[in-house]
């Protein structure tokens, strides 16, 4: 025979069990978006000035590069292909639950191993900086960052003339005098992309969407390029 006392019992068991599932089911969900479709990332730098400032965080779409092909001028976060991250501020340092609840996707990813830079060249592009009007160009074609550059920034204090090699990228921050970019490193093995970065979330004062600019929509495909994970603006 059953009690009064089995009853209050077995009804806070029955809670506590189906608060775990409730919970084991939503870290399940947040671990499987985090590995196959969004991330968020914390900004750690001013490198990417005045469109992400230090402390932004940003949803990160992982079907780019995939189904969905990278476009000149995106902004994307990518694994450190090496030694780009060295003498730049760490992250501050998190806790082992802040640290587990970052693997499972509940917390955003610290900038302690991933960078966040813009887009300039695909591969096969021919990228110079800069022209005698002080701009960049891109398959010939001079490319207007007003956009989205820093305040007072210019395309670049240093000259290049280079030609990205298939399966890599070349990548620039907006605060251009503050950013240890391909400039500095050379190119990015496409393959270190992590996604493109979509969304600015938090702090709420900076949301807004990271849309692709215009600025390079006249530039042309590189002569006999052909990548099913990157293409020209269409």
């Amino acid at each position: 025979m059953t009690t009064s006392r089995t009853r209050p019992r077995t009804g806070i068991l029955a809670a506590v069990r189906e608060v775990v599932l409730v919970v084991a089911i939503a870290v399940v969900v947040s671990l499987v978006v985090k590995t196959f479709l969004l991330q968020v990332f914390w900004i750690p730098s001013e490198s990417m000035e005045q469109t992400l400032d230090v402390g932004d965080r940003v949803v990160v779409s992982k079907l780019t590069p995939g189904p969905f092909a990278l476009h000149r001028g995106d902004v994307v976060v990518f694994t450190d292909p090496g030694d780009w991250l060295a003498g730049q501020p760490a992250a501050p340092e998190r806790g082992r639950l802040a640290r587990a609840l970052s693997t499972v996707g509940v917390l955003p990813q610290d900038g302690n191993d991933h960078l966040v830079k813009r887009l300039v060249g695909l591969p096969g592009d021919h990228v110079v900086c800069c022209d005698a009007q002080g701009r960049l160009s891109v398959n010939g074609v001079a490319v207007e960052e007003s956009g989205y550059l820093a305040a007072g920034a210019r395309p670049s204090q240093t000259a290049f003339d280079v030609t990205v090699p298939a399966g890599d990228l070349w990548v620039m921050g907006d605060n251009r005098q503050d950013s240890w970019d391909s400039r500095k490193h050379g190119f990015l093995p496409e393959d270190d992309v992590v996604g493109r970065a979509e969304l600015v979330v938090w702090p709420l004062s900076h949301w807004s969407r990271l849309a692709t600019p215009s600025a390079f929509d006249d530039v042309p495909a590189a002569s006999g390029a052909s990548w099913p994970r990157t293409s020209h603006r269409t």
